[in-house]
């Protein structure tokens, strides 16, 4: 079998028994990447030159003292709104084009002492703003089970590579459903963690309050490996929560789910799901009672409200944070200005890209004084009755099925035009960043037409074990995870 045929934990397995170089996975990773890429596009960056370098360090080490870490020549790639010490960082976008960042963001750090080696930095919406993958200065990646349907955003260069079997696995961020939406659309494996538990620490902020680094695999045991590898508590990041991580891949060893308690919620089964969707994901839901889960309906009301009450925060946070690009430090500058204040406005209206500037737009109308009570304070307090409802409805289950997305993957340009159709494609992962919880998206299905369907399963606060050990209870009972796009 060709190396980038594995899994993160069965290459893992080959390399630490001594079957494989770090050097013949360099090689064979891009291989694949120089035959598959000028056609899905997943990334910004490659950095084959430093691959290939680390590799044979690697190898030469490993002649003297065979110790390895639990990444040591695992082939990564990192979503490019992610800091890394040394290599262009773009949020693909032309405010960043050029900047290069002196240090590492947490996760990668972490990655680093574990020996992994980068492949390249993954295409996102700019600024990770979109669901689409379409907002970017680089020009959209593409979607590998159909080559004329979008990978889903913004994490959708990140799902790309791994589908298309570009890396053995990559980290993406998660606002509003941007691990999990593109992970059900190109039919991978994508965890949003608990809000804390992983560093947010050089991630380019979007929304502080509901931004979440996580993985993005091709199977539930890489997903639970590369968690571990990067959660836990950060004294650089204020929102960090010091508690011990479980033993991830431990939880896994449990492969039925009695006893566990599974929730449906009726607002996520209504007009505007695709019948193929639902037909995908009740069929899941019978699966996990099979499996000997206790399956109960359950309500969420106040969702419908989520994508309002999500769009008003996250613009708000946004218009924040993206305050800092104003050409004067770092990034972007306008040329040819008069005055300070001419160098900002240009400096923003040329570095930043349509969708960017309409949620800056939109974030700073809600912040004005006439009208924070009415948008921003009222968003904040539905936002504390959506967490209620989460709370009402882990009294009485453990875990919360859902669809991850009301269709499967939209053609290339389908949604452009309507924003709020665009916005409408993240409804069932939104209220899950609202309240800060874990979330997990795996395959269930395909359409007619032969593109993934998503599942979702939402578990408590900080036990992502539970959620981990369920999805993988599944997916060792289904064939879907097994099943990998032709790319022509």
């Amino acid at each position: 079998m060709s190396l980038h045929k594995l899994g993160l934990v069965e290459l893992h397995k080959k390399f630490t028994a001594g079957e494989v170089t770090a050097t013949d996975i360099v090689r064979a990773y891009f291989l694949r990447i120089s035959q598959v890429e000028p056609r899905v596009k997943a990334f910004v960056t490659q950095t084959k030159d430093s691959a290939y370098q680390q590799a044979e360090e690697l190898d030469q080490k490993l002649k003297v003292w065979r110790k390895t870490h639990a990444l040591t020549g695992m082939p990564l790639a990192v979503k490019d709104n992610i800091c890394t010490d040394g290599v262009p960082t773009t949020c693909s976008s032309q405010m960043l084009r050029h900047f290069v960042p002196p240090y590492d963001a947490t996760v990668v750090s972490r990655l680093r002492s574990q020996e992994y080696i980068l492949v390249g930095k993954t295409n996102l919406d700019e600024f990770a703003m979109g669901s689409s993958t379409e907002n970017s200065a680089f020009g959209p990646s593409r979607n590998p089970w159909n080559l004329h349907c979008v990978p889903g955003g913004s994490s959708g260069g990140s799902a790309a590579a791994v589908a298309a079997e570009e890396c053995a696995a990559a980290l993406g961020s998660d606002t509003g459903g941007s691990i999990r939406q593109p992970a059900a659309f190109c039919g991978v494996v994508g965890v949003k963690p608990t809000y804390g538990r992983v560093s947010r620490y050089g991630l380019i902020a979007f929304a502080s309050s509901l931004d979440q680094i996580g993985p993005i695999t091709r199977n539930v045991p890489d997903a639970a490996f590369l968690l571990q590898a990067i959660a836990g508590h950060d004294p650089m990041d204020s929102t960090s929560v010091d508690r011990p991580v479980p033993d991830y891949l431990k939880a896994l060893q449990r492969r039925d789910l009695k006893k566990v308690r599974v929730g449906v919620p009726v607002e996520f089964f209504t007009e505007g799901l695709d019948p193929e969707v639902e037909q995908a994901v009740r069929a899941a839901i019978g699966e996990l009672k099979q499996l000997g889960a206790e399956v109960k309906e359950i309500r969420l009301p106040r969702t419908d409200a989520a994508v309002a009450v999500y769009y008003v925060i996250a613009t708000a946070e946004a218009s924040s944070n993206l305050a800092r690009f104003d050409g004067v430090k770092f990034g972007f500058r306008a040329k040819e200005t008069k005055d300070l204040l001419e160098l900002y406005m240009k400096t923003r209206q040329e570095g930043f890209g349509p969708e960017v500037k309409r949620r800056i737009m939109l974030g700073t109308y809600v912040l004005s004084a006439g009208y924070y009570d009415a948008y921003y304070g009222k968003a904040q307090a539905v936002r504390t009755l959506v967490c209620q409802d989460f709370d009402a409805a882990f009294k009485e289950v453990d875990l919360i099925v859902t669809p991850a997305t009301p269709t499967p993957a939209f053609k290339l340009g389908e949604k452009c035009e309507d924003p709020l159709q665009m916005y409408l494609s993240d409804i069932f992962t939104i209220s899950v960043n609202l309240a800060g919880l874990p979330a997990i998206a795996l395959p269930c299905g395909f359409s007619k037409v032969g593109l993934p369907i998503g599942l979702q399963l939402i578990g408590r606060a900080f036990e992502e074990d539970t959620m981990l050990r369920a999805a993988h209870a599944y997916e060792q009972s289904t064939a879907w995870h097994r099943q990998r796009p032709s790319i022509r």
